[in-house]
């Protein structure tokens, strides 16, 4: 049991554990402090925007409560004259280098410095002057960076670190000339940033966000053209999160409904291609064990991932799956097999991917994701949040949407193995089933590999299939990762089959997804915020065992494609229109 100290706020007596902030006491204790840690679900950064001062018998000065220990006998003040005094100041100060142009901008309905400024009684204008000079970096395709609303917090910097390992974003100048970047100031495109966008998920204002790409959509229609819509797993498990329902509840059918009503021409599962995935992926692995091929083999399915590789260690690119990722073999196969059987010119075709990642956004500009003929596989990625948006906009009312299916065309019957791809460990648990059937010719009398699920950094397993074992690994986040690959670096990895995804948790906390902040989410407990990411998973492994066909070699309009089309799993065909190549990026940016 933890040690328990006597504190006391604003005059009455608590009890509460030794070790908390004074934040995270005053919230035990039913007070919530006005900070902006506290709508970073209670994780401070660097104690570096003061916004969560209060006054502290015998202290010298007031003390930020987000880094300030409790201890026993203390006795706090948050509303003091003088503890009220200095929130607002800093609330007002932060507001004066502020851009404020919040009707346009994209964070407006989630912006926490506008929120504390309510709560603070913030007063406009209260400082005028000098601003510090505006860099807006809007190259790279998967994230914008706008330092006119930047506020210094550094929680993006933390995140970087903590998330990935690798510290791209750090404080560049000194005093006012202070701004948040890339090392010199470069845009994000030009430094090896994986597009994950964790930073995004983080950041309170408007500083840092996906690259918006609705118009493109609305460009396309305009045009006439076939727009074809395909969600990614992860995005089912959050979309109901935009519209103010709870973490963890489904919205599989209302976003289908939802999709019919914005006018696409067809709205696709990207499971479909998941289960594609997998029959080439577990094909390329058997290969590799049964012809001495390179091991341990890497999924790449995660362009964030992908990126990470290309920049940081491109010695062992041999080791990793040659093949895309599920949406961009979804777009190969409507440009191609679907376009022909239906008499359609695949340059009228314009392919969006809902995905819950901004490096999608950055993976479908890829050279090599395109034909011989220069057509892109995917032409738009929208974030979840972007999906959100553009329901909204729409005037479409979520509440009010029925359920409905996606359309069954060719390319709409999935398997539960393409569901569970979305959550860490789902990709590896996909390729076991199929893995299994290949080398036993059986079906697992068990189907849920569950020694590679949870959220954990790094879990293992080694299974035995017809004799044969295989040593297992999977890891989110690249700073969980960064010991893997060490080991396959340096030879000594012991692993047949590893899966990396690039964002913490998988894709349903990719850096595209809704925000997780406890004041925009009254409804929601502390228990769920904190296992928000378990919550989503849920949906995806619950939807996974509803399903009739659990195995992707077992979806038939999987087993219709390879005999009408491509013939057989790593087929001449298949190779040219599901697989790709890596290229070495590590002196890209020195």
């Amino acid at each position: 049991m933890s040690e328990l100290v006597n504190i006391v706020i604003e005059g009455k007596s608590y009890q509460v554990e030794k070790g908390l902030t004074i934040l995270e006491a005053a919230h035990k204790c039913g007070y919530d402090i006005p900070s902006l840690c506290a709508f970073n679900n209670g994780k401070c950064s660097l104690a570096s925007c003061r916004v969560c001062l209060v006054e502290v018998k015998g202290a010298r000065g007031l003390v930020a409560s987000c880094v300030y220990p409790v201890n026993e006998g203390m006795e706090i003040s948050i509303s003091s004259p003088k503890a009220v005094n200095a929130r607002r100041t800093s609330v007002e100060l932060l507001l004066s280098n502020h851009n404020k142009d919040c009707q346009e901008c994209s964070k407006n309905g989630n912006c926490e410095l506008l929120h504390v400024a309510k709560l603070v009684g913030a007063r406009e204008g209260r400082y005028e002057g000098h601003k510090t000079p505006v860099t807006i970096d809007n190259l790279a395709p998967g994230l914008v960076r706008d330092t006119s609303k930047c506020i210094l917090c550094g929680r993006c910097i933390v995140r970087c670190k903590e998330a990935q390992g690798i510290g791209i974003l750090g404080f560049e100048n000194r005093g006012f000339a202070t701004i948040v970047s890339p090392a010199d100031n470069r845009s994000f495109s030009n430094v090896p940033c994986m597009q994950c966008g964790q930073c995004t998920l983080v950041c309170p204002t408007g500083a840092l966000m996906e690259h918006d790409q609705i118009a493109l959509v609305d460009k396309a229609m305009a045009e006439g053209k076939k727009v074809i819509v395909q969600t990614a797993p992860a995005v089912r498990a959050a979309i109901a999160e935009e519209f103010g329902e709870k973490i963890g509840t489904p919205g599989t059918g209302k976003m289908v409904a939802a999709l019919h009503r914005l006018g696409f021409y067809r709205v696709f599962d990207t499971n479909f291609a998941a289960d594609l995935t997998i029959m080439e992926e577990a094909n390329e692995l058997m290969e590799r064990l049964t012809n001495g091929g390179v091991l341990p083999m890497i999924t790449s399915c995660s362009p964030g991932w992908i990126n990470y590789l290309e920049y940081y260690y491109p010695e062992i690119i041999p080791h990793v799956s040659s093949c895309k990722s599920p949406h961009e073999m979804m777009g190969a196969i409507i440009k191609s097999y679907y376009a022909k059987v239906h008499n359609l010119n695949p340059k009228e075709i314009f392919t969006v991917s809902i995905m819950p990642c901004t490096a999608k956004k950055y993976e479908a500009q890829r050279p090599e994701l395109k034909n011989k003929d220069g057509i892109a596989d995917v032409d738009c990625v929208l974030t979840t949040r972007e999906l959100g948006r553009l329901i909204r906009r729409s005037g479409i009312n979520w509440q009010k949407l029925p359920e409905e299916e996606f359309d069954n065309d060719l390319l709409g019957e999935y398997s539960g193995a393409g569901v569970i791809f979305g959550v860490t460990g789902g990709v590896m648990e996909a390729a076991l089933r199929t893995a299994y059937h290949t080398l036993t010719n059986k079906e697992a009398g068990f189907l849920d590999f569950k020694a590679v699920r949870g959220l954990e950094g790094v879990k293992e397993a080694s299974l035995e299939i017809n004799g044969q074992v295989i040593n297992v690994a999977v890891t989110s986040g690249m700073k969980n990762a960064k010991q893997l690959l060490e080991d396959i670096k340096n030879g000594k990895s012991k692993y047949h089959f590893i899966e990396i995804m690039g964002c913490p948790g998988g894709c349903i906390n990719g850096g595209g997804q809704p925000y997780v902040k406890p004041v925009f989410l009254p409804n929601e407990d502390d228990d769920i915020l904190a296992t928000f990411a378990a919550k989503r998973a849920s949906i995806l492994y619950s939807e996974d065992e509803r399903q009739v066909v659990r195995q992707s070699h077992n979806n038939k309009d999987i087993i219709r494609l390879y005999n009408d089309y491509l013939e057989k799993p790593g087929s001449h065909l298949a190779h040219e229109l599901l697989h790709t190549t890596y290229v070495n990026n590590r002196k890209k940016y020195n």
